[in-house]
């Protein structure tokens, strides 16, 4: 039929110069299976048990060669959606662009995918060329030719323990280079996305993007426009957390990358005082991914996008706005400006929002005022941003801690530090240098009409 004589041809045109699959032993690659998650070799286990062929494979087995700790574990087999989805007690299909599975095991998810065909000219692709449904079941090797990059395109099989190879990727990684699979400006037009994920490869294996692989990046920048929000912002969260945060930065701004993924961010590290917050919330950021320790994706993103906020808060009081109505005016422009490229999910921006409104409310403790605050769902990531803030010298360190040490507190010294508060002078910020209390008022004044517009002393 015309339609294979179509895919034959396709297929030969996209074929790669694998030179055969290399199956390299353990004592060459160096995983240790134990570092591998049991729920992965679970799937693949049970997918060969029934005669297919399974492969732990991607970013899992290029970070398990250089030693990082992944963080999740994808496989790839021969088995079909609808073959793969009954053999486990919990599984689901999901995509539209790439049908795959999803098998859950508590709160780890091993994503399923089938072997991939080449891209073909039947797939569904926009304007600039960019595969917008692409469901062809392929062979192995026609898989690993689908993979963006030859550090990526790696399978383990947890059976025998070894690492198949078809694009000498174990020694691009030995090189710490990032090499495209086939030509680097139809695998771009295919999905823009893939230069900002070479970016991040090269900073995380802190190695370098290959001249080929680097050379279209800053002509075919304009591509990532086309990138739907929603995904541009997951990608933008992997950079971000990737451990090598700022590093990233700065790569796609020397590639020209960097416009219009966070369209203030340009504004924000070109003025004064705003790259130095920047680089100081990133670092924070990069140790505690390098601790193993989480990263809250509002805090980060609040962080990113404070300086603009800061600046229009300060403008709209300079103009006779009260404090919260300023500020909650400047927050909602800057998210405005955002969202429309970059999916901010709104249960972020919320977060977002909570934290950015909780500032001025810091600047005076007020004992009733402080145990509202201290009610607030996001008060901890609040009390955290204002240390940053106080990193930065833009609040008061020691304001900044007492109000660290409350929130650490238990509720009796909770109690004693707001009482404690009425002992302070006014002038040091307590905000209640004694408690007054407002005498019943039992009839005109001496001297002072009733309805008066005089000043009274209670």
């Amino acid at each position: 039929m015309i339609t294979d004589t179509i895919k034959r041809f396709v297929g030969q045109l996209f074929k790669q110069r694998s030179h055969g699959a290399q199956h390299i032993p353990k004592e060459k690659h160096g995983i240790d299976r134990r570092n591998v998650s049991r729920h992965a070799i679970k799937v693949c286990e049970v997918l060969q048990h029934e005669g297919y062929q399974a492969y732990i494979v991607g970013g899992a087995v290029r970070d398990l060669i250089v030693g990082l700790e992944p963080k999740d574990f994808d496989v790839a087999t021969n088995a079909t959606p609808e073959q793969i989805r009954p053999l486990f007690r919990r599984a689901r299909i999901i995509g539209r662009r790439f049908q795959l599975v999803h098998v859950v095991f508590g709160q780890e998810i091993i994503e399923t995918s089938t072997f991939r065909a080449p891209a073909s000219i039947l797939n569904t692709t926009d304007d600039h060329g960019r595969i917008l449904r692409d469901n062809e079941f392929g062979t192995h090797e026609q898989d690993a030719a689908r993979r963006d990059f030859t550090i990526n395109a790696l399978y383990y099989d947890p059976t025998t323990e070894t690492v198949i190879d078809f694009h000498r990727g174990v020694e691009d990684l030995k090189k710490r280079t990032v090499n495209m699979i086939g030509d680097p400006r139809t695998r771009y037009r295919e999905d823009p996305v893939r230069m900002l994920r070479a970016v991040r490869f090269a900073v995380k294996l802190n190695g370098k993007i290959s001249p080929a692989t680097r050379e279209p990046l800053q002509s075919m920048a304009n591509l990532i426009e086309n990138v739907p929000a929603s995904r541009l912002f997951d990608e933008m969260l992997k950079l971000l957390t990737c451990g090598h945060a700022m590093e990233c930065l700065q790569q796609l701004r020397q590639d020209g990358l960097h416009h219009g993924m966070l369209p203030l961010l340009d504004v924000v590290l070109e003025q004064p005082g705003g790259q130095a917050f920047i680089e100081l919330a990133l670092d924070r950021t990069d140790h505690r991914v390098r601790a193993g320790k989480t990263v809250s994706p509002s805090f980060l993103f609040a962080a990113l996008l404070w300086h603009q906020v800061d600046l229009r808060w300060k403008q709209r009081i300079k103009n006779g706005e009260p404090t919260i109505q300023a500020i909650m005016q400047a927050a909602d422009s800057v998210l405005d400006e955002q969202t429309e490229k970059l999916a901010i999910q709104k249960r972020f921006s919320s977060d977002m929002r909570e934290i950015w409104f909780m500032q001025p409310r810091f600047e005076k403790r007020l004992p009733k005022a402080i145990w509202r605050i201290l009610e607030q769902p996001r008060i901890r990531a609040a009390v955290d941003f204002l240390q940053l803030r106080a990193a930065a010298h833009e609040f008061d360190s020691v304001l900044a801690q007492w109000w660290m040490d409350l929130v650490n507190a238990d509720d009796s010294t909770r109690a004693r530090m707001v009482e404690d508060l009425g002992k302070l002078p006014r002038e040091l910020g307590s905000g209640a240098s004694k408690s007054r209390t407002r005498r019943r008022r039992r009839g005109p004044r001496p001297g002072i009409p009733e309805h008066s517009n005089a000043p009274t002393i209670d």
